[in-house]
């Protein structure tokens, strides 16, 4: 079984900690497929806000 790569996921806990303020702790205890849900989400809220297309190459 591979491990999941360090860097991608200091990336994502420094994410949902900045945006969520959650403590390390609680980001740590989330699995991989939650974070990366988690992540996407408030992606997702970034993008409505912003008025950027879900896709940028939808024109």
């Amino acid at each position: 079984m591979k491990a999941y790569p360090t860097a991608e996921l200091y990336r994502e806990l420094a994410f949902l900690a900045y945006y969520l303020h959650w403590p390390h702790a609680q980001l740590l205890a989330l699995d991989h497929g939650e974070r990366r849900r988690w992540c996407e989400e408030v992606s997702r809220m970034n993008r409505e806000l912003s008025g950027a297309p879900a896709n940028p190459f939808d024109v």
